[in-house]
């Protein structure tokens, strides 16, 4: 039988057991909190350095200032890097050792190459703004259990979006073509240069809206291009009259070339609206160019026509 004493002293173990397991779990929790915590953290911090909303957005008119671009084959010796200011053009002989037909396709290749590249950078963009929202919706959906519980999928998401934005970086410059034959044929070449093509970009062509005036029966155009340039270009301007009225008026649109910044076209119809567009005039070395900007103007009203309404 036992006895007051040994009965006490059993209950103090008992006590002291529970106590140790309280605290035990107590300690536990405290563990899965700050691990809870310093996991959110990770998650919120590569948010907002690596896929915060302004990043994305301006990424977004990245792509869209790409898509309006002009695309171009440039033929550079194997040893200058693309943008060497040191290289200028390569010798008219070089251009004669290129096969015609082979430099046509590569052209081909340079349009698909361009379009995939834009396509592509499109949808990894779309992909990093659907994981951007997903990590969100875990950070505000996710109690502690179910966030820890997780945490093997969440870090495998942040280590995929992270290998998709490396890409996406990787894709906005353009860069070597991918060549598959030879371009230089080897009748009559004592030496073949050692020769590599690139996917150089161009700024948009864009009306300068400001600048750009309507007046009674001409209008006054003005565009510009971002980016300095290195050498002079020519321009395909073209108009229409919108709306025309009579078969006549169907005639009131042209296309013209210029190499300045501005130009003037008259002998329009007075009170009328005109739209006019401005693009690069095609080259030898252009493999994409789909975009171009556009303006409508309309012109004033004839002062001699108005006279002579209000004398009536």
């Amino acid at each position: 039988m036992m006895s007051w004493g040994s009965t006490d002293v059993y209950l103090n173990e008992i006590e002291s057991s529970l106590e140790s397991i309280f605290y035990s779990k107590e300690e536990q929790e405290h563990e899965m909190w700050r691990t809870y915590m310093e996991r959110r953290s990770v998650v919120r911090q590569f948010l907002q350095a690596d896929l915060s909303l302004p990043l994305l957005k301006r990424h977004r008119k990245r792509i869209e200032l790409l898509k309006k671009c002009s695309y171009y084959i440039e033929i550079l010796p194997k040893h200058l890097a693309l943008g060497d200011q040191n290289y200028r053009m390569l010798p008219t002989t070089m251009f004669q050792l290129i096969d015609p037909w082979r430099f046509q396709r590569m052209k081909k290749v340079g349009t698909i190459q361009t379009k995939i590249q834009l396509l592509l950078l499109t949808d990894l963009l779309e992909q990093l703004e659907r994981g951007r929202e997903e990590l969100l919706h875990f950070l505000e959906t996710y109690d502690m259990v179910t966030f820890l519980s997780r945490w093997d999928a969440i870090k495998q998401q942040l280590s995929g979006l992270s290998e998709l934005m490396d890409n996406f970086l990787a894709m906005l410059v353009p860069g070597r073509l991918h060549v598959k034959h030879r371009l230089v044929s080897d009748v009559g070449a004592t030496k073949i240069p050692h020769i590599r093509l690139v996917l150089s970009t161009q700024m948009p062509v864009m009306f300068d809206r400001k600048e750009s005036v309507a007046h009674e029966d001409w209008v006054s155009l003005k565009w510009f291009i971002t980016s300095q340039q290195t050498q002079p270009e020519q321009y395909e301007l073209r108009f229409k009259l919108l709306e025309p009225r009579t078969p006549q008026e169907r005639l009131q649109c042209g296309m013209m070339l210029v190499t300045s910044s501005m130009c003037e076209i008259r002998n329009l119809l007075p009170d009328r609206s005109y739209k006019f567009t401005i693009k690069r005039a095609e080259t030898y070395m252009l493999v994409y160019d789909q975009w171009c900007d556009a303006i409508a103007l309309k012109t004033s009203p004839d002062e001699a026509m108005e006279s002579s309404t209000h004398e009536t």
